[in-house]
Order: structure tokens, then C-alpha cells, then sequence
């Protein structure tokens, strides 16, 4: 099966929201087993719009569109669909009775505009939204299919997972499924190199690399006549990846980095404070997102200062005036002198120039150590890392992560 996405709305155009839905779609799609061939972005004109979908109805059989189901005039989305299928638009009550009970929650009062997104093509699959007031649809006619749904991700995302994907499979006739490894440390070029004839020759199942901001992922996708049999077709490939490529390992499917590590220390109750220059917080950050941290993690410390750094983890000014903030022998006393003034097992300490200015010839922009304390042993890491402040600052704290994630695991062997 062959598709085409089409992102609409005049603000996409304009450079005002950044189109993250059409990857997203593309990326799904892919794991389906369904080719994106074309993808295009239109604006809020019925001509352009009924246009968008003549060419793309000529080109293949399944159109995605994303946005366009607001309440006012200038969302056309279903409206057109109809009129390109010539169907009426016909009033569906349980969507109704969902949009008034979702404004009622938020304590808004509903409008003759709101009544409008209760209005579907007539013989339309409707797709409920938990998330908002503008339900999907699916419209199929003489074997083309038209799939509506809404461009906030926060709602598009969770209708195709839980809506698209099972429609799409039944009409294939296949089960498809996938398993993601996800990998740091290790660049997509060597990575590929190292699985090389793994990723050429994989047919069912495929293999394929992604390369993210400071990550890569790894996707594993079967297809079979049943999830066991897809189940079946992935393990001995992701057995033989993980042996390969074990140690840049972190997580699988939708483990952040940050997840991880927290689960880590939550699960073996190990206590964890920060101490930061460079990254101002970044690493804590990332640490308190996990439900249950406040079991683990102590205390997060910002000392940009040399005062600071001298008050709070007690780092000594003849180290500061020797080596300067910006080198090994401080990063080793913050995380060390944190650790002791928080009594915890664990603590990260991290100090680099992440620029714009500040660099020299001898401490570049991009140099950063990063410090960890655990159990009493210290190590230090030092990193020249490339790229704009936040890129560096980003590149730190999940560098920072992942040192933890290995000392961790040491601990356990």
C-alpha cells in the first residue's frame, strides 16, 4: 500500500508551528509495511486543499491529512473531504456529547462553532479524542481511503496509535510489529558498520537505524499472520544485536535515557544528589521527571561561582586558583564534596564552557568534565563537545546519565 501525508494549515506555512506530525506519520507508516511517497503542506484554501487531495488520490490509495477540524471557518478538513467524496455531512451525537462535556470539564461554554467538529462525512469511521474537541475520521470509497486526523500531536498521536494502526492492519491483512533498541554512545555510522549485514540483508524481519539529537535507535520490524510469529522473527535478530552492540545498550521501545537511570537508582535504592556549573540544573532535571525520585534524590545544587562551589561542596580555593573551575581536580571535589554534605551514595558533578564566549586556546568551548561520586569511588570524564550552548549543555547531561548508567551496573556484577 502506498501513501501520501498531507499537513494542513496556513500557520505550518508560516513557519508558526513547527510540523512535527508529518515524521511521526512517516515513521509509523514505515513500521506498517505502507510506503510514503510524497508528503506536502497546504494552507487553510478550500481550491488548494481539494487539489492537494485530486493529486494525491491520483499518486495512491491512502491519504493522511493533519489539522484543520477547529471550530471556525477556516478548518475545512472534513467539509472538503466530503465534498471531494460527495458525501453529506451528517450530525454524529456521541461526538457532540463528548465535545460539550470536554468544554463543561474545562469550564467553557459551548458555541454554535463547536457543533461543527460533531459533523462527519456521511459513512465515515469516527475516531474518538479523548484529548480535545475534534474527533477523526475515516472515509473509504471505491478503495480509497481518506483518514482525518487532528494536528495537535498531543491528540494526533494517540488516535493513530490507538485507532489508525488497528484499521490499517486489518485492511493489510498482516500483523506488524516492532521492537526499538535504543543506543548512546555510538555513532549511526559505526553502528550501521557494525551490523552491517544484518541491516542489508534483513527482509522480514528489517532492521533499521535512526539517528537522533544525541542518540541512535535501532527498529526491528516483523511481519507475520500473528503477534506470536512476529515475536518469533524478532528475538533471535534482537539477541544477536544485543551481543553485538551490548555495552551502548541503554533501553527498549519508549526508555528515555533519563528513565533508565532513575528507575536504576529507585529500583536499588541508591541516593543521588547534583552539583552543576555548565548545565545549570539539566541533570537534575531530567533525574525528577521519574515518578518515585523523591525516594532517591536529595538535593541539586547550581553553582555557577567559584564562591559557590568553595560554600557549597566545599571545593578548595587553592584547586580553583591552580586548575581554574573548568578542570578534572574540581569536577573530582564537587561531586566528592556534595556527595559527603549530602550524606548520599551517589553524586554527579558537572563543569565545562558551554559558549558562546568564554573559551581559550588552552579550554576551548565545548570542554566539560563531568564528575561521579559513587560508593566512595570518584572518576572524572572529560568531553570536547561541539555545537551551539544548548547542544553542549544537552550533550553533557546525557553523557553524564550514561556514565551512571555504567557505574551502576558495575555495582551489580
Amino acid at each position: 500500500m502506498k501513501a501520501e501525508i498531507i499537513a494542513i494549515g496556513t500557520e505550518i506555512l508560516l513557519g508558526d508551528i513547527v510540523n512535527t506530525n508529518t515524521q511521526f506519520l512517516a515513521k509509523e507508516l514505515a513500521t506498517l509495511g505502507i510506503d510514503v511517497y510524497h508528503q506536502s503542506t497546504v494552507g487553510d484554501n478550500e481550491d488548494r486543499i481539494l487539489n492537494s487531495f485530486r493529486e494525491a488520490f491520483d499518486r495512491c490509495d491512502l491519504v493522511i491529512t493533519t489539522g484543520g477540524l477547529g471550530p471556525t471557518q477556516d478548518d475545512l478538513t472534513k467539509e472538503l473531504g466530503a465534498k471531494f467524496f460527495n458525501k453529506k455531512l451528517i450530525l454524529h451525537e456521541p461526538s457532540l456529547e463528548w465535545i460539550k462535556a470536554y468544554l463543561d470539564m474545562k469550564d467553557e461554554a459551548v458555541v454554535e462553532a463547536n457543533k461543527k467538529q460533531a459533523y462527519f462525512p456521511e459513512g465515515s469511521i469516527i475516531l474518538p479524542n479523548p484529548n480535545g474537541t475534534a474527533p477523526g475520521s475515516i472515509i473509504s470509497v471505491n478503495d480509497k481511503i481518506l483518514i482525518i486526523l487532528p494536528g495537535p500531536p498531543r491528540e494526533m498521536e494517540p488516535m493513530f496509535n490507538n485507532h489508525v494502526v488497528k484499521y490499517l492492519e486489518n485492511i493489510t491483512g498482516e500483523v506488524i510489529k516492532s521492537k526499538t533498541l535504543r543506543l548512546f554512545g555510538i555513532g549511526e555510522s559505526l553502528m550501521a558498520q557494525r551490523l552491517s549485514n544484518l541491516i542489508e540483508n534483513s527482509t522480514n524481519p528489517t532492521v533499521a537505524p535512526y539517528a537522533k539529537d544525541v542518540d541512535v535507535t535501532l527498529r526491528i520490524t516483523a511481519k507475520g499472520s500473528s503477534e506470536d510469529e512476529c515475536n518469533n522473527l524478532i528475538n533471535p535478530i534482537c539477541t544477536e544485536i544485543k551481543e553485538n552492540l551490548c555495552e551502548y545498550i541503554y533501553g527498549e521501545d519508549d526508555e528515555s535515557l533519563e528513565f533508565v537511570v532513575s528507575k536504576m537508582l529507585c529500583d536499588r535504592k541508591l541516593s543521588i544528589s547534583t552539583i552543576e556549573s555548565c548545565t545549570g540544573g539539566m541533570v537534575a532535571a531530567s533525574l525528577i521527571s521519574y515518578p518515585g525520585i523523591s525516594d532517591v534524590f536529595k538535593e541539586g545544587a547550581i553553582t555557577y561561582s567559584n564562591e559557590s562551589k568553595i560554600k557549597r561542596a566545599g571545593v578548595k580555593k587553592e584547586t580553583l586558583d591552580k586548575y581554574g573551575a573548568v578542570s578534572d581536580e574540581v569536577a573530582r571535589e564537587m561531586a566528592e564534596g556534595i556527595a559527603k554534605a549530602t550524606n548520599t551514595d551517589i553524586a554527579i558533578s558537572t563543569t565545562g564552557i558551554a559558549g558562546p564566549g568564554g573559551g581559550t586556546n588552552e579550554k576551548p568551548i565545548g570542554l566539560v568534565y563531568i564528575g561521579i561520586f559513587i560508593k566512595g569511588n570518584i572518576i572524572v570524564k572529560k568531553f570536547n563537545f561541539t555545537g551551539n550552548r544548548e547542544r553542549i549543555r544537552k550533550k553533557t547531561t546525557m553523557n553524564a546519565l550514561n556514565i551512571l548508567r555504567k557505574e551502576i551496573l558495575k555495582l551489580t556484577k
